[in-house]
């Protein structure tokens, strides 16, 4: 009769193991639990707002908090916009640069491209949206006026008050629109999303790759055969943390736009607001119950992120990419 014996193996981990592995955990235990204490923060301070609108404050757009009629369905319309203006311009900048660093750039200049990326993300956004308002605005009136005049059968490219006719007309209208916040939005978050989707097609399997080149394939056949599969899910999660910044921006977005308190779906026309542009332009002159108010769409704006970033994660976590990783 014979007996099994079970062996347990364990290992046995260095002084210096075990004080890191309790550092890195009690480092994520603790963004865990600041931001949970940020949500309840938020909650608890929103709570008076909240029970006066109701259901009323996801669905109203004027914001008049001390009058009782106050909502973020028009905020909210006007951070999306804004954010998926920027998206729509950071996503193929961000591509292009990604794949050149990459796939193209001599190994000499790779390491200077990655660096200065990697400074242009250092940029405090106060500076962007300087350069927004003084330089970029009168750059890009010029060419929102172009897209008006020969897209604006199309209902967002439109713009009310514009004479496409009159050379001479007024370009205030032009000015301070979702379209010029977006575009520096859209510089901001550029260089995150490169640098995410660089290391993405960094990992591209190389065998793979000189597979595809020994076969015959040009450059651009093997990056769309190998590096672009490969990477997809990790271009969609970095574009999903891009869109999560851009949903939260704030100096920038408060610098650029002229606050209107209406759902406008024109992008290239006067006005525009955010959440966190709302915040900073009525924090300073709130009472406590529009603080309460303000409170309220700050949560809101804390949830979104939060998803957001939640989703990307997931779908980075489970790209092939990111399992490699």
């Amino acid at each position: 009769m014979s007996t099994e014996t079970r062996l347990t193996l364990r290992t046995a981990r260095a002084r210096p193991d075990r004080i890191f592995r309790g550092l890195a955990l009690g480092a994520g235990i603790s963004v865990l639990a600041i931001m949970l204490l940020v949500g309840f923060f938020l909650a608890i301070r929103a709570t008076d707002a909240l029970g006066t609108a109701g259901w009323s404050f996801f669905t109203e757009q004027a914001w008049e908090p001390d009058a009782g009629r106050f909502g973020i369905a028009a905020i909210i319309f006007g951070t999306v916009l804004i954010a998926v203006v920027a998206i729509a311009v950071a996503v193929p900048l961000a591509s292009a640069c990604a794949l050149y660093i990459t796939q193209y750039a001599p190994q000499r200049v790779r390491s200077t491209l990655i660096s200065l990326v990697d400074l242009m993300a250092a940029i405090p956004s106060i500076v962007f949206g300087l350069w927004g308002f003084f330089w970029l605005q009168g750059e890009v009136v010029p060419v929102a006026r172009w897209i008006s005049q020969n897209f604006g059968f199309i209902p967002f490219l439109t713009v009310e008050g514009a004479d496409p006719s009159d050379p001479l007309a007024p370009t205030t209208v032009f000015t301070s629109s979702t379209f010029i916040a977006g575009l520096v939005v859209a510089m901001m978050i550029t260089p995150i999303i490169t640098s995410i989707m660089r290391e993405v097609f960094d990992q591209a399997p190389v065998g793979e790759r000189e597979g595809a080149l020994a076969l015959g394939a040009t450059r651009w056949s093997m990056i769309r055969a190998v590096v672009l599969p490969f990477g997809r899910a990790g271009m969609i999660g970095g574009s999903m943390l891009g869109l999560g910044r851009a949903l939260g921006e704030t100096i920038a977005v408060y610098i650029i736009i002229s606050p209107v308190f209406v759902m406008q779906p024109r992008i290239l026309e006067n006005g525009a607001i955010s959440v966190s542009s709302l915040i900073a332009l009525r924090y300073g002159e709130a009472t406590e119950f529009g603080l309460s108010a303000l409170m309220a769409a700050g949560l809101t704006l804390f949830l979104m992120t939060l998803v957001v970033n939640f989703a990307a994660s997931l779908i980075v976590a489970r790209s092939r990419s990111g399992v490699s990783s």
